[in-house]
């Protein structure tokens, strides 16, 4: 004798299986097809390739630029891809995301507006600088009077020297200005 499964059980079971689906993020189905993971939030390899990601033109805006080094800190990196992202001014959401190609001579640059910041902290840019197989995340944390980096920055980057390890900050008007040079490291 031949079993059949009825046509209700294998709806139920196919209504749940999609279910199932669905409930899965789509970040972290994204991430098993993107490889490296993000360690900082807000994360999406879809931002669209652009260096001015303001939204106003009015309000206070920062303007970040640097170069990307190869892992020995001597030699700028041309072509690299460079990601950065931060929580949108007013926000907790992280909309102003943007995907830059460094020049022939390693520089990248890009004006924003000024990130929104978690209470009690500084504002943060994310930074995703990768080319060919290597991939290294990092971020920027500024105030209204200078930028600072991490100890997981400084302890990845210091073959930068101090000269082009630590950011430089200025401000005129509405606009700060930081330069922010980045070791393309996987250790």
């Amino acid at each position: 004798m031949k079993k059949t499964t009825p046509r209700r059980s294998f709806l139920g079971k196919t209504v749940m299986a999609t279910a199932g689906l669905a409930c899965i993020s789509s970040t972290s189905t994204l991430q098993a097809f993107t490889g490296k993971e993000s360690p900082f939030k807000g994360y999406n390899p879809y931002a669209e390739r652009k260096t001015d990601l303001r939204v106003n033109s009015f309000g206070k805006h920062i303007a970040i630029s640097g170069k990307i080094y190869d892992s020995q800190g001597k030699t700028p990196l041309r072509n690299a891809m460079v990601e950065v992202w931060h929580l949108s001014p007013g926000s907790n959401k992280f909309r102003h995301r943007a995907k830059l190609i460094t020049d022939e001579y390693g520089d990248y640059e890009f004006i924003t507006d000024l990130p929104n910041r978690e209470i009690g902290k500084h504002h943060k840019v994310y930074f995703k600088v990768s080319k060919a197989s290597e991939t290294y995340f990092t971020e920027l944390s500024f105030n209204s009077f200078d930028a600072f980096i991490s100890d997981k920055h400084w302890e990845k980057n210091k073959q930068l020297g101090d000269q082009l390890l630590f950011p430089t900050y200025n401000t005129f008007l509405n606009q700060s200005n930081i330069e922010f040079n980045i070791a393309l490291t996987n250790h």
